[in-house]
């Protein structure tokens, strides 16, 4: 676990700094919890374990919220007949993840614009809501707009980064940083 610890501090001061740089464009808050609420939450095993090291320091209460949210789920899941399963993540207690240290890759980078290996770039949904990039984003056309980038006077331009899930979870990173991500799954389908 400590070489997975080592890669996600390596990613931690990388999208610390992804985010300082496009600060005029980020309005995540705590409390704000939209890319928590509506997903399917890509995890890996690696990461799985360490979200569950997580809970286990948690308080008994908070522990019986999130494993009643699980339980529900998987029925909901069960009884869902239209084929993709987006839900709220079961770690998150008003509006806050309970295990915010411990939480997944795919949670750490939400929020920043991310190239695309066809070289087109995705803009987080929550900016189609107000928030990360919103003030530059066109929502017609689905693209950032220069005449509203212009229109802040800033010199910092939106910019996407390679931070999609499947490249950092990718094997480059596991030779590099000596330990396997293992199996994938939905964050919901890790509890049998």
């Amino acid at each position: 676990m400590h070489k997975y610890i080592a890669y996600l501090e390596y990613l931690n001061r990388k999208l610390s700094k992804y985010f300082q740089d496009q600060e005029p464009y980020i309005f995540c808050k705590k409390g704000c919890a939209k890319c928590c609420q509506q997903g399917d939450y890509p995890f890996k095993e690696i990461e799985v374990e360490y979200l569950l090291y997580g809970f286990s320091q948690l308080p008994n209460d908070k522990k019986q919220i999130i494993l009643q949210k699980i339980q529900k789920l998987k029925q909901e899941k069960l009884n869902n007949q239209q084929g993709e399963f987006m839900y709220e993540c079961p770690f998150l207690i008003n509006k806050e993840c309970s295990v915010y240290e411990y939480r997944g890759v795919i949670c750490r980078t939400f929020g920043l614009i991310s190239s695309r290996e066809n070289a087109n770039s995705k803009v987080p949904f929550c900016a189609f809501e107000g928030l990360n990039y919103s003030n530059v984003l066109d929502a017609d056309q689905k693209v950032i707009s220069e005449e509203k980038f212009l229109a802040l006077h800033t010199d910092i331009e939106p910019l996407a980064y390679n931070v999609s899930y499947k490249y950092l979870t990718s094997e480059k990173f596991e030779k590099v940083f000596e330990f396997e991500f293992g199996e994938h799954r939905s964050l919901i389908d890790w509890f049998e």
